[in-house]
C-alpha cells in the first residue's frame, strides 16, 4: 500500500496509479494496482486529491515494503472477515427489531446465512413511507409511526446518506461491498468521505431487503414492538400486533427516537443508563459561498465536488461542532410526535441543492437534566420540540439569520440565504427553545467558527431550529455478550441502543449482533 499520494486535483486517477508504480519501482505488468482511497485536501492553500494505492505483487509483499524503508508504503494483507458457526439449534427463528442502518445489515446477515429472520418495523416500507412523509411536509398530518424517523431504512432513509466513521472495524469494508452490491454507487469503496444520497440510499434499502425476504426472511411493517417476555432471566418472546412472538434471540435496533418502546421496554426489565447526547440548530449557508471560502479561486471546477466541512470548539468543558452537514441539501421536518418541532438534514445524490446546511450542536451531559430516572434527557428533547412548537403555533420552525442572533434581537427580513425547510418557516429567534448554555455555546461559537472558515458568522445565514436528535438519550447497556443487562437473549443495537454514531457505526454493529447469533447457534 502506497499512501499519502498527494497530486493536483484535476489529473485522472492514473496519475495516482503511476506516482505509485514510479515510488517502488513495481513497473513490471505483472504487478496489479488500484487506487484503494481518495480524498480532497483543501487546507494548504493549493487543492489536492490525495491517494491510496494498492499494489499486488506475486512476491513476499511484507519484506518487500521492509526492505524500501519508506513511511509511506506499508504491507496491508487482505484480510477476510471469519463468519462465525454455533453448534446449538435455535427453537424459534431470531426476530430483528427495526430496519434502520443496524436492524437492515443484522437482518441482511442472518438471511443470507440461513437463519429466516422474522423483522418487525413499526414504520411502512419506503414507498408508503414516501407518501406519508410528503404529505405532512405538504401541511397534512403528522403519522406518529411513519415519518423521518420511524419506517423502512430509518432515520438514515432521509439524510445524506453519510459513509464516515472513525470506528476503524473491518467490517466496514464489508458495509460499503454489500452497498455497492446492491445499488449505491460503485466508488464508495474507495472514497475517504463516501456519501449516497437519499435518493438512491432508499434503492439500495429496498433491494437489500427484497435480498432478505428472498433468503427466507420475512419483514412485517406497520408493526410495533410492544414489549417483551422475560422468564427466569432469559428472553422467551417479543410483543408486537397484539400477540407473543416466541424466540430466544432479538436484536433491538429501533433508534434513537422511539421513545414508547424505551419506556416499554424498561418496564419489562431491560436496563437503560441516561447518555450524553447533543442539541443545537441548523446553520444554512449558500453552497456557493461554502464552495468560494475553502476551495478559492478553484470554485466551480467541474472536478471538485460540492465543498464540505467539519468544525468544533470546547469550552467549560462542553463541545460546539457541526455535524450531519449536507452540502447542497435542505433541512427537513424530522418530527416523530404531535405538537413538537424537529429539524435534521438531507441531500441527494448529486447534492446540487442552492444551501449548504449542517446541524450546530452542543453537548448535553446527563448532569443536565439528572431527573433520578434513565430517562431525564428525553424529557429535555421533548420540552424543546414542545417549546419550538408553542413559539411558532405549528409545525412550522423558529428561523433567524445568524447576524440577529449574535446580536440578540429576532429576525425579521430574510436576507441572501433563503431557508429550505419544506413545511415554512417563522421568523424570530431560532434557538429560544434551547437551554441557555446551549445558547451561550452557540453565540460564542459562531465566530470562532468564521475565523476557520470565512464567511461563516455572515449575516445573511440562516438557523432554523431546534436539532434534538444527533443520537440516542440513553444507553441499553449490553455486556461483553451483548446481551442487554436485566435480559440475556436481547441484543441492543445500533444508535437506540447507545452503540453507533451514524450509517456505517450502526451497520457494523448490526453485523457484530448478528454475528453474536451465528456463533451460538446453527442455521435452520
Amino acid at each position: 500500500m502506497v499512501t499519502g499520494i498527494r497530486l493536483p486535483f484535476d489529473l485522472p486517477e492514473q496519475a495516482a496509479i503511476a506516482e505509485a508504480r514510479r515510488l517502488t519501482g513495481l513497473t513490471a505488468n505483472d504487478i496489479q494496482a488500484a487506487v484503494c482511497r481518495v480524498s480532497i485536501d483543501a487546507r494548504r492553500g493549493q487543492i489536492s486529491r490525495v491517494y491510496s494505492v494498492r499494489l499486488d505483487a506475486p512476491f513476499d509483499e511484507k519484506a518487500f515494503a521492509e526492505k524500501l524503508q519508506m513511511p509511506f508504503v506499508r504491507y496491508k494483507p487482505n484480510t477476510k472477515i471469519v463468519i462465525p458457526h454455533g453448534e446449538k439449534q435455535l427453537e424459534h427463528r431470531p426476530v430483528v427489531v427495526g430496519l434502520g442502518p443496524a436492524g437492515l445489515f443484522a437482518a441482511y446477515v442472518l438471511a443470507k446465512h440461513g437463519y429466516r429472520p422474522l423483522v418487525l418495523e413499526r414504520g411502512g416500507d419506503l414507498d408508503e413511507r414516501d407518501k406519508v412523509v410528503d404529505a405532512f411536509w405538504k401541511g397534512g398530518a403528522l403519522d406518529t409511526d411513519c415519518n423521518i424517523q420511524f419506517g423502512e431504512g430509518g432515520a438514515g432513509a432521509y439524510s445524506d446518506g453519510k459513509l464516515t466513521t472513525r470506528i476503524g472495524d473491518p467490517l466496514c469494508d464489508n458495509v460499503l461491498e454489500i452497498l455497492a452490491a446492491h445499488g449505491a454507487p460503485a466508488d464508495i469503496v474507495k472514497k475517504a468521505k463516501p456519501h449516497v444520497g437519499t435518493d438512491i440510499l432508499k434503492n439500495v434499502v429496498r433491494e437489500m431487503r427484497r435480498e432478505i425476504i428472498k433468503n427466507g426472511g420475512e419483514v412485517r411493517f406497520r408493526t410495533p414492538l410492544t414489549g417483551v417476555s422475560v422468564k427466569n432471566g432469559a428472553l422467551c418472546a417479543v410483543q408486537a400486533d397484539g400477540q407473543d412472538i416466541a424466540c430466544e434471540r432479538a436484536v433491538l435496533a429501533i433508534g434513537h427516537s422511539a421513545r414508547d418502546t424505551f419506556a416499554a421496554l424498561h418496564g419489562n426489565g431491560v436496563y437503560f443508563e441516561p447518555k450524553a447526547f447533543s442539541v443545537g440548530v441548523r446553520i444554512e449557508h449558500l453552497q456557493t459561498e461554502i464552495d468560494r471560502a475553502l476551495y478559492g479561486k478553484a470554485a466551480g471546477h467541474p472536478m471538485l465536488p460540492p465543498a464540505e466541512y467539519n468544525l468544533s470548539r470546547r469550552a467549560d468543558g462542553r463541545a460546539c461542532y457541526s455535524f450531519c452537514m449536507c452540502p447542497g441539501g435542505v433541512v427537513v421536518a424530522a418530527q416523530s410526535e404531535e405538537n413538537t418541532v424537529v429539524t435534521n438534514g438531507m441531500s441527494y445524490h448529486a447534492r446540487d441543492g442552492k444551501n449548504a446546511n449542517a446541524a450546530l450542536a452542543v453537548s448535553v451531559d446527563p448532569k443536565d437534566y439528572d431527573d433520578g430516572t434513565p430517562f431525564g434527557g428525553v424529557a429535555l428533547q421533548r420540552r424543546i420540540e414542545h417549546a419550538a412548537y408553542t413559539q411558532t403555533g405549528s409545525y412550522r420552525a423558529p428561523c433567524q439569520k445568524v447576524g440577529d442572533f449574535l446580536n440578540g434581537k429576532p429576525t425579521r427580513k430574510l436576507g441572501a440565504v433563503k431557508p429550505s425547510y419544506p413545511i415554512g418557516v417563522e421568523l424570530g429567534e431560532a434557538a429560544a427553545c434551547l437551554p441557555d448554555f446551549a445558547q451561550t455555546m452557540l453565540r460564542d461559537s459562531l465566530p470562532y467558527f468564521g475565523r476557520k472558515i470565512r464567511g461563516y458568522d455572515t449575516a445573511d445565514a440562516l438557523l432554523t431550529g431546534p436539532e434534538t436528535r444527533t443520537s440516542s438519550p440513553v444507553r441499553m447497556t449490553r455486556g461483553e455478550d451483548l446481551f442487554g443487562l436485566g435480559c440475556s437473549g436481547i441484543i441492543p443495537c445500533g444508535e437506540g441502543a447507545g452503540y453507533a454514531g451514524g450509517i456505517m457505526s450502526a451497520a457494523v454493529d448490526g453485523i457484530r449482533a448478528a454475528f453474536r447469533i451465528m456463533e451460538e447457534f446453527l442455521p435452520e
